[in-house]
Parts: C-alpha cells; sequence; structure tokens
C-alpha cells in the first residue's frame, strides 16, 4: 500500500529566540512545527489553515509573540483564537458568615420545598378519599384489606414485644429511684402515664416508620423503574386510588389498634417487673391504675396515632414515587423514607405535647 500525502513542506530557522517559518502551516505539517521560540516570524508563511492557526493560538496563549503575519492569516487567528475555550474564572471566596447564610438558605428553600411536596400528597390523598366517598366504586378495598393486614397484623409480635420490654425498663428503673424515698407504690403511675400518653404510641409509631415507611417506598419505588404506573395511566387507572390512598388509610386506620396493642403489652410488662421487684401484686397494680390513671391519658396518646400515620404513609408514598431508574436511587430514597418519617414522628410528638400541656389536657 502507498501511503499518498500532498507535496506541503514547512522549514524553520532558529536564531536565538526567534524561530522563522517558510511555507505552509497546515494539518499536514504540523508534525514538522519545531518547539521553544519567543518570537515566531511569521511572515514567510504561504499558506495558514484552522489546523496551523490552533497550533499558533496555543502558542500565542502560551506566551510567544506573533510578528509578521499576514491580514489573512491574521483575521484566520483571531476567529481560531475566539472560538477556543476558555476556563471559566474560580468563584471567588466569601466571608465565613456569608457560606453559613447561604448553606443555611439552601437549607431553608429544600425543607420548604419538602414540606410543600408533603402538603401536595396530603391533598392527593384527602381529594382520594372524597372520591371514594362519592363514588365506592373506585374505592380498592380488597387493596386496603390487604395493607391492613401487612402494616396492622403483621407487626402486632414486634411491636408487642417492643413495648413489653419498654414497661419492663420503667418499672425497674422506676422501682430503682423510688426506693430511695420510699415511693414505690407510685411506680404504677409512672408506668402507666409513661405509656398511655407518650412512650406507648411514639414507639410504634417509630417501629411503623421504620418498618412501613421502607415498605411502601421500595414497593412503588420498583414499580416506577418497572414503568408499572406509567402502564396504569395508560389503562385510565388513577395512581392516587390504587397506590396511595388504600396504603395510608390502611396506616390510619390499624395504627391505632398497634397503639392500644402495644399499650397493653406495656402495662403487662410493668406489672410483672413491679410484682418481681417491688412485691406489687397484679390485682394491686391494677387497682392502682384504675384508681389513679385518668381515661384521659389513654385518649391523649391514642389521639396522636391518626396524625403520625398519615405522615409515615405520605412520607413513604412520596419517597416512592421519586424513585428514579436506577436501583441506586430506590435505596437512596428508602433509606430517606425511613429518617424523614422518625424524624416527623418524634416532632409531631412533641408540638402535641406542647400543645397538649397548654390546653391543661
Amino acid at each position: 500500500m502507498v501511503e499518498i500525502r500532498p507535496p506541503h513542506s514547512l522549514s524553520s530557522t532558529t536564531e536565538d529566540t526567534l524561530l522563522r517559518l517558510r511555507g505552509e502551516l497546515t494539518v499536514w505539517t504540523l508534525p514538522d512545527l519545531p518547539e521553544g521560540g519567543a518570537r515566531l516570524d511569521l511572515s514567510g508563511l504561504a499558506r495558514l489553515d484552522t489546523a496551523g492557526a490552533w497550533a499558533l493560538a496555543e502558542r500565542q496563549r502560551a506566551g510567544a509573540q506573533l510578528e509578521g503575519l499576514s491580514e489573512p492569516h491574521a483575521k484566520l487567528l483571531e476567529v481560531v483564537t475566539a472560538a477556543l475555550p476558555r476556563p471559566e474564572p474560580a468563584p471567588q471566596g466569601h466571608a465565613g458568615w456569608r457560606v453559613l447564610l447561604a448553606r443555611l438558605g439552601a437549607h431553608m428553600a429544600f425543607l420548604a420545598g419538602q414540606v410543600m411536596e408533603m402538603a401536595e400528597y396530603l391533598g392527593r390523598f384527602l381529594a382520594g378519599c372524597w372520591r371514594a366517598v362519592r363514588h365506592p366504586s373506585d374505592f380498592r378495598f380488597t387493596a386496603l384489606i390487604y395493607h391492613c393486614q401487612e402494616t396492622g397484623l403483621r407487626a402486632v409480635p414486634i411491636v408487642a414485644l417492643m413495648a413489653f420490654l419498654i414497661g419492663i425498663v420503667l418499672a425497674f428503673q422506676g422501682a430503682a429511684q423510688l426506693k430511695q424515698f420510699g415511693a414505690e407504690i407510685f411506680v404504677v403511675n409512672l408506668i402507666a402515664i409513661s405509656l398511655l400518653r407518650e412512650l406507648g404510641i411514639l414507639m410504634t409509631a417509630i417501629v411503623v416508620a421504620g418498618r412501613t415507611a421502607s415498605a411502601l417506598t421500595a414497593s412503588i419505588g420498583s414499580m416506577k423503574m418497572q414503568e408499572e404506573i406509567d402502564a396504569m395511566r395508560t389503562l385510565g387507572l388513577d395512581p392516587d386510588m390504587v397506590l396511595l390512598v388504600p396504603r395510608v388509610l390502611a396506616l390510619v386506620l390499624m395504627l391505632p389498634i398497634l397503639g392500644l396493642v402495644a399499650n397493653v403489652a406495656g402495662l403487662l410488662g410493668g406489672g410483672l417487673m413491679s410484682w418481681v421487684t417491688l412485691g406489687i401484686s397484679p390485682s394491686m397494680f391494677v387497682a392502682r391504675l384504675v384508681a389513679d390513671t385518668a381515661p384521659g391519658h389513654v385518649v391523649v396518646g391514642l389521639s396522636k396515632a391518626p396524625v403520625f400515620a398519615v405522615i409515615i404513609g405520605i412520607i413513604g408514598v412520596r419517597a416512592g414515587m421519586k424513585v428514579g431508574k436506577d436501583a441506586a436511587s430506590l435505596g437512596a430514597m428508602t433509606s430517606s423514607a425511613v429518617v424523614e418519617a422518625i424524624f416527623a414522628v418524634i416532632v409531631l410528638d412533641a408540638l402535641f405535647s406542647v400543645f397538649f400541656a397548654q390546653v391543661g389536657i
């Protein structure tokens, strides 16, 4: 095979820091362009193309001086130089307090966006419930029963065991402290008020948030990855009625029941430990419980359950809807849903505590 090359040539001579070029500086003669030269005499160039102009522009950018360019060659060099990519200037540094304020503003804007998305999904849930009331045929009762079983019935063992152990711990620690004042009998009040008013429903909501929010995100996220939600819309099905309403409504129905189970299990654990460590018999424990514990504590505790359920369900469904096309997105959104749900439950419980204290309940 014979290589055919155009008869282009480039010659050069060097005098101290001056490099003289003669001939044609084109894409074919670029390998013949020597290195170095603080000054380039280009008056002998007969031809210059864009590749040669690019080489000259790079030399000029490096600090070399170009001399003797003809007017056409100078215009070509100007065009090529203007087209060269320019590095973006480094951002100017700011004072420390400005950086902190910028980060704070970014976080507040992100939080505001999250709250707006939560409000959107809450509105979609309420609209779906109203639609189910007006058109019962659109509501999927079978899906509701299934999710009640998954989020409620299957969570009973872990919730009951958790509450039972918390009751034991409360009784043991309370007895150890109250013995110093001869007030062991008040351990019944400590267990009852702590469990019925705060810990029972709070710990139940945290367990459900970790168990159910992740399950909702994973199931809906996998459906979105496989484009099943788009297929629902193509078939004329409303994803809110199929995915959102049954799941959140199941949580609203089952979380108060789980909270009641946790209260009973916690009282059983506390009563057992009181009997073992303090000698408070079951009949005395029940008598003190009935006499000194107002039913309002139970109402206060269980009244939080529907709000916790709505928040947990909405966070799980919203995170599932935001899953992208890759498995990494599914894992990230699942973790985010669990963290956000637990955080939201704790914040709401604190707000409820302040509210009930202000109104005297």
